[in-house]
């Protein structure tokens, strides 16, 4: 699948490729991204290959990230119309102002505003809420962000990180005051982290929203440079900030491993593949530091794994989901149609029930 073969996210009418582009390692600020000149190599590098889709947000080193994305569009010339740019509010960049960050409206507004100006455009194709304001009215909010919408500084409305009963919650009252909708969510999903399954992933498929992952490398786990008992250190800047494997987390990389061995792959392509081949699962994040990681990166898209390998790997990583994903996806099948077959599912009858 190239990165062309675009997908329509959630229940909108935007199209946009298979794997996004994520800028959160734009700029050297927090002392492991990437160099202005880098990061332009690197979106050079994705747009050649037919991707259309950028993402990042205001709090992306401390906004830097943002300026290396504009100055990028407008110094190549690039058709701003040509490309799905989306970014993200809700981080304070002015310590000791309240109204800084968050998601009520005057915060809202100079959060766009600010975006727009260091991306040197006049609209945002999806803006994105980062993170939940447990002190702002989620309806002050949606309104906010229909007025934007309606100003035609802002596309479409996205979600990130926010629990699934107050997204569910904000996509019911958008619906009933016919505001914009919620189109799709980011969400951290890995092989080594599978508990959105629970809850988001079946209210996000419910309600309309595309699912795009985030970290789908669990911060470089998953990218091959980790090996069970290597005391040395990895290759990666990042380790500080994010620790090392542990035990468990080891089973699923050295299973990753296997599979990558047997097809002649990269660890990464193995669990970037695993990802896209996730019911629900639209556009997936991927990020990188080099040039040459992008592409290793990108180079995922032609690869699809076998039903056997992703048993394989879906087995290993099985995750243990709260209550009540668990009870639903057993016993309430069992008690409600025991023994018989309902939508091309065939339910086993409880031990000891009556025949």
């Amino acid at each position: 699948m190239p990165l062309n073969h675009f997908i329509t996210l959630g229940r909108s009418g935007l199209r946009v490729s298979p794997l996004c582009l994520g800028a959160m390692t734009f700029g050297e600020d927090a002392g492991w991204g990437a160099s202005e000149e880098v990061s332009h190599e690197m979106m050079s590098a994705y747009l050649d290959r037919g991707g259309n889709f950028i993402d990042t947000a205001n709090i992306y080193t401390g906004g830097h990230s943002e300026t290396i994305v504009g100055d990028y569009l407008r110094q190549r010339d690039v058709r701003r119309d040509g490309i799905v740019l989306s970014t993200k509010f809700y981080c304070n960049l002015f310590p000791g102002d309240p109204n800084g960050g968050g998601a009520g409206r005057k915060a809202l507004i100079q959060q766009c505003e600010a975006s727009l100006k260091r991306l040197r455009t006049d609209y945002i194709d999806i803006y994105w809420l980062h993170n939940w304001d447990q002190t702002a009215p989620v309806e002050e909010t949606l309104r906010a962000l229909d007025d934007l919408v309606t100003a035609g500084k802002i596309r479409y409305v996205g979600f990130s990180d926010i629990p699934a009963w107050k997204t569910a919650e904000a996509q019911t009252i958008a619906h009933f005051r016919g505001w914009a909708p919620i189109i799709a969510l980011q969400l951290e999903y890995s092989l080594l982290e599978r508990t959105s399954e629970g809850e988001l992933f079946p209210m996000a498929q419910a309600l309309g929203m595309g699912i795009m992952p985030w970290s789908p490398l669990k911060s470089g786990f998953l990218s091959g440079k980790f090996k069970r008992g290597n005391s040395g250190d990895v290759d990666t800047k990042r380790t500080g900030l994010v620790g090392v494997p542990s035990e468990a987390d080891y089973d699923v990389i050295e299973a990753v491993a296997a599979v990558a061995s047997d097809v002649g792959v990269s660890s990464a392509s193995v669990a970037l593949a695993w990802v896209r081949s996730r019911t629900g699962v639209s556009s997936t994040l991927v990020g990188a530091r080099r040039v040459d990681q992008l592409l290793a990166n990108l180079d995922s898209i032609d690869l699809t794994l076998s039903v056997e390998q992703i048993k394989t790997l879906d087995d290993v990583s099985k995750p243990k989901l709260n209550f009540p994903a668990e009870n639903n996806a057993t016993l309430a099948p069992m008690l409600g149609f025991p023994g018989m077959t309902v939508d091309g599912r065939t339910v086993p009858a409880p031990s000891g029930s009556p025949a």
